[in-house]
């Protein structure tokens, strides 16, 4: 980044004509919500050819992205997060979770497969929550969610928000929106015993892959809001990816406690089982993280008995690190040794991605670098 920013800072003002560089993205977010304005002081002085640093939110979807491939387009349907896993600064760099419009999206899918476009990707940071916040207005969503002891929504809305937030007028009721003069009705994810969030996603995905493409795909996946009309959906269309990501981050219940992540390791099991049944030829991949704060060998081990369990295609495992703003950087301690990190990473990478060498890597650890 730092090496395009240079070389675009030295043909700014070519043939006389002024050219005005913008950067935006998660760097930025962090800048823009750091109150002692330290940080974004150093991006400026690192990044002097820069005119503006511009929060990620303000672009919006308004500008159609420049694409270079002529076969598969990546789409954005949401931009931010609601969910604040510990150890994630999503939500502090993309802020909360904003949907585009529904129609918004069915119009550019279905410029793009008019203009001869094979394979979509449909992106956001959780696209399974898609659309909560066009039914219940973005700032009630995390307001209804963490009331405690009831369900999460009612026919009256009101009565589960505070004075301070307000239905905009815009926001339809749990009977549906209206789209293109058809009305959808949203599909309530259940988790916990409650109805945690609406969603618009299985139709949204269901619409775009009647529309022709080759292959439909979409990331990120969240496994807590991953309902069954998803799944039924994805298993009637046969041009939806059979390969899906859902990020496991630990296979022990503790540790996922501490991460905020909002299931047990027998759930996350459960739920590819369960999918597995309606769509028999789907393959998985995951996120993991290994090393995180108090994470001890057994642990550890119980996220290799998962993986093992999973059978997961492929795993990004990444080596715990603090963020700033993030809550586990706030509150907890970072006491894992890099070695010790490094170790699990090792192993774990060679269990999943490199199965042939992983068994002897996995036994030599806890000789090499154990923690208790």
């Amino acid at each position: 980044m730092y090496g395009l920013l240079d070389n675009l800072g030295k043909i700014k003002n070519e043939n006389g004509k002024m050219k005005k560089i913008v950067v935006t993205g998660c760097m930025v977010g962090v800048a823009f919500r750091d109150k002692t304005g330290k940080y974004l002081a150093r991006l400026k002085k690192i990044m002097p050819a820069v005119d503006e640093f511009m929060p990620i939110e303000e672009v919006g979807f308004d500008h159609p992205p420049i694409r270079s491939n002529e076969k598969s387009a990546w789409v954005p349907i949401s931009n931010g997060c609601n969910n604040f896993c510990t150890f994630c600064i999503v939500p502090f760099t993309r802020g909360r979770e904003i949907s585009r419009p529904y129609e918004a999206i069915i119009q550019e899918c279905q410029d793009l497969r008019n203009k001869g476009y094979e394979n979509i990707m449909l992106l956001g940071q959780n696209v399974n929550s898609y659309g909560a916040d066009l039914i219940l207005g973005e700032k009630n969503v995390q307001v209804m969610r963490d009331i405690p002891g009831k369900s999460y929504f009612k026919n009256s809305h009101p009565e589960f928000i505070s004075g301070s937030h307000k239905i905009p007028k815009q926001v339809r009721d749990d009977k549906g929106v209206m789209v293109n003069g058809k009305l959808i009705k949203p599909v309530y994810v259940k988790h916990l015993g409650k109805l945690r969030i609406p969603t618009l996603f299985p139709h949204l995905l269901e619409e775009v892959a009647q529309m022709g493409f080759t292959v439909v795909d979409f990331i990120s996946s969240n496994p807590w809001d991953f309902s069954d009309e998803l799944i039924d959906v994805i298993a009637k269309n046969k041009n939806i990816t059979r390969t899906l990501h859902f990020a496991l981050q630990s296979g022990d219940d503790e540790v996922l406690r501490r991460m905020n992540r909002w299931y047990t390791a027998q759930e996350y099991l459960k739920l590819l089982e369960k999918i597995r049944v309606k769509v028999p030829e789907i393959r998985f991949t995951t996120d993991i993280i290994v090393g995180f704060c108090g994470e001890t060998d057994e642990q550890f081990k119980n996220t290799v008995k998962l993986a093992k369990k999973a059978q997961f295609e492929k795993a990004y495992i990444g080596i715990y690190s603090q963020r700033p703003m993030t809550a586990a950087t706030k509150v907890m301690e970072d006491d894992i040794p890099y070695t010790v990190k490094k170790a699990r990473w090792i192993a774990l990478d060679a269990i999943i991605n490199k199965p042939n060498v992983g068994k002897k890597s996995y036994r030599t650890l806890f000789k090499t670098n154990p923690v208790s």
